[in-house]
């Protein structure tokens, strides 16, 4: 499939370049106390990444004064697999080049299908940012070539950590963890119990 740059006037309706904070200290932390899996690894909250300086200039700009968490997202992968989406923006900080597999939550159908040919890919660049919108289907970062990558993963505090009560009922059905809907496809290899409604295409990078 294309793969556009971010700075691609596509781009402009899942988000925006970052501007104004230095990153290069979390991209340096990302690239030296985070592990580089042969699969995909995420951890929503992690102390090393939360010790930099763009830690509290995120708070301030990004989560509004309110709490945020700084994880990451490593390893190897070339599929779409699934398409999650949040309540609130995620910023994404690229320790390695990385693709983006994105579209929009307004072509989720009201059953909560989703046509994966709808789906665009970006180069995200490393040491660069991107706001994804609150509005912006996204999942797991993908690799350039047959490099693994490293995207920390900036989100309000609690987003995907495990939930406290059962969510059965209409887009409840979609809630995987704190602050997260998730549509799966059926070749993604999700959970037993995940909502399946990504139609088509298993989008590949390769």
């Amino acid at each position: 499939m294309e793969i556009k740059k971010i700075t691609d006037a596509a781009f402009r309706k899942y988000g925006k370049v970052v501007q104004g904070i230095d990153f290069s200290e979390l991209v340096e932390t990302l690239n030296t106390k985070t592990p580089l899996p042969d699969g995909v690894i995420y951890e929503p909250s992690v102390t090393e990444l939360e010790a930099v300086p763009a830690f509290a200039e995120l708070t301030k700009k990004f989560g509004g004064e309110l709490p945020i968490q700084i994880g990451f997202c490593n390893g190897q992968n070339y599929l779409l697999n699934a398409l999650e989406y949040h309540r609130s923006s995620e910023i994404n900080v690229a320790g390695t080049d990385a693709i983006l597999l994105v579209g929009s939550q307004q072509d989720v159908t009201e059953e909560f299908t989703y046509d994966t040919s709808l789906v665009e890919a970006f180069l995200l660049p490393k040491g660069t940012a991107v706001e994804l919108y609150a509005t912006t289907l996204h999942y797991a970062p993908c690799s350039v070539g047959d490099a693994k990558f490293q995207v920390a993963i900036v989100l309000p505090k609690d987003t995907n950590l495990p939930l406290e009560e059962g969510h059965d009922v209409w887009e409840d059905r979609l809630i995987t963890a704190k602050n997260k809907w998730l549509i799966g496809h059926a070749e993604g290899g999700l959970p037993e119990g995940a909502h399946i409604g990504l139609i088509g295409e298993n989008i590949s990078v390769k």
